[in-house]
């Protein structure tokens, strides 16, 4: 039996004055819906316009590709990408839950906690990753060992998702201004103290070079996908989903785009200084030593931003997977701080252990992430769009006696082989599959595992015992809060 009748209610939404958000992984009633789309363009704008998207389409070149092809090949790579990530944000409005509890309808209520389990080793990378380079600026803003920047930052991100949706959505409003103030700023310097024109010549097409800066592209946005609906399921229930679809992929694309690009420029003005110095290089754009405290200022807030979702996204995630093997839908909020600070800590320490080889690693790192994800999307996409065509039962998903079961065969076999499929294509600085050098060292397993994976778990339905609503069942509305008696 379903435990919606057990969810606590809230007496309002988290927007309220700022408060602690009460809801977790459960649905949201309509009456605690508010916001709009836009709201949604400006937390990807601020998100990805930040350093960390910068040094990822700086790794283009840096790993041997040319300035023109390395931003053509990462703009491709951002629109794929992109339209994966924002087909999963127009599900939030729609079912009122985050990314990964949909996953249960394909996965089954158990079966969902196998990509979950991964996803969270995903949050802890990112968050490890942005707290190195938010580290570095933290630590150069106050003349600090960079230790101490790293777990002040760690500390500050626990503290913003501890308190929830709201402060998240405000923090990204914060982001998109002061962000895009400092990198009109840096573009501007950068254009006074470099030679566009010559490294716009540094034109020499290579194929593997192409693919793999779209791949870098693709599974920066493609990263989003197992949390982005986190961030549109307060939005109200009959918000236009292409709305929706258009506002984040609007604010992701273009400002990756405009990050990954400066990157690219930045990479190949600044040369084999660049490796291991990344944050250095773009301050030194500044023209005194008060702006470059303000660039780092500004770097640490655009790392903020986006540090925050992960440890947000890797929290639900985590919840997730107790509610679903507890048959729950909400978690108490003693756990809630238990969890963020666990993750936290744990980000902290793999922060310190590997900032001092950062750059290979993370490179490594997000290409091989693709690897896991591509096969997630594909399902989740598929299972949504085509075969359920938008039609959930939303309290059976946390009912593991429900319609969709424990586990689903179809979907876990495909996400299985839709990896497996992937991995004589993939190459990354620690594994090279077999057909990787007979391509020319090309690494497309992101396209294979998107249009392989869709076809495996078509295929595979006869294993799939679900009965698909005859449209989508939310859970009974929560009684509104009455006064008490005077």
């Amino acid at each position: 039996m379903s435990s919606y009748d057990t969810a606590p209610p809230t007496t309002a939404p988290a927007a309220l004055g700022g408060k602690i958000e009460q809801r977790s992984v459960g649905y949201i009633p309509a009456n605690e819906r508010y916001g709009s789309p836009w709201n949604q363009f400006t937390l990807w704008f601020g998100a990805n316009l930040q350093v960390t998207c910068l040094v990822t389409g700086a790794l283009a070149f840096v790993f041997g590709g040319d300035v023109v092809w390395s931003i053509i090949g990462l703009f491709i790579g951002q629109l794929a990408g992109g339209c994966v990530m924002a087909l999963h944000a127009a599900q939030g409005p729609r079912l009122g839950l985050p990314q990964m509890i949909s996953s249960r309808a394909q996965f089954g209520v158990y079966g969902a906690a196998i990509p979950l389990v991964l996803i969270v080793l995903m949050y802890l990378g990112f968050s490890a990753s942005g707290t190195v380079l938010a580290g570095q600026a933290t630590a150069h803003l106050f003349h600090a060992p960079e230790w101490t920047g790293i777990v002040v930052f760690g500390a500050v991100s626990a503290v913003f998702a501890i308190i929830g949706y709201d402060i998240i959505h405000k923090l990204g409003r914060w982001a998109t201004v002061i962000s895009s103030i400092a990198f009109i700023y840096l573009i501007y310097r950068f254009f006074v103290v470099a030679d566009v024109n010559a490294l716009l010549h540094i034109n020499e097409f290579s194929l593997p070079s192409f693919l793999l800066a779209m791949a870098l592209a693709a599974s920066w946005q493609i990263a989003y996908g197992p949390y982005v609906a986190d961030y549109s399921r307060y939005l109200p229930v009959d918000t236009n989903p292409r709305a929706v679809f258009f506002a984040c992929l609007g604010g992701s694309v273009l400002s990756s785009t405009i990050a990954m690009t400066f990157g690219v420029l930045l990479a190949a003005y600044v040369g084999d200084g660049f490796r291991h110095h990344e944050v250095e290089a773009l301050v030194s754009l500044g023209s005194n030593a008060f702006i470059a405290s303000v660039i780092y200022l500004v770097i640490a807030l655009g790392k903020l931003c986006v540090n925050v979702l992960n440890t947000y996204g890797g929290f639900m995630s985590v919840s997730t997977i107790w509610s679903g093997l507890r048959g729950k839908t909400e978690i108490p909020p003693q756990l809630r701080v238990f969890i963020i600070v666990i993750m936290t800590a744990v980000a902290v320490t793999v922060a310190m252990w590997g900032r001092g080889n950062f750059l290979d690693a993370f490179s490594s790192f997000l290409l091989f992430l693709l690897t896991f994800f591509t096969p997630w999307s594909a399902i989740n996409l598929v299972d949504y769009y085509v075969l359920s065509k938008e039609r959930y039962d939303v309290p059976a998903l946390s009912d593991p006696n429900g319609r969709y079961g424990k586990w689903n065969a179809a979907a876990i076999i495909s996400f299985v082989l839709g990896i497996l499929i992937q991995l004589p294509f993939v190459d990354t600085a620690f594994y090279s599959g077999p057909l990787v050098e007979r391509l020319g060292g090309t690494d497309i397993s992101w396209i294979i595992g998107l249009i392989v994976t869709a076809l495996l778990y078509l295929a595979l339905q006869p294993l799939d015992k679900r009965i698909i609503p005859p449209e989508t069942i939310l859970p009974p509305a929560e009684p509104e809060p009455t006064e008490p008696p005077a």
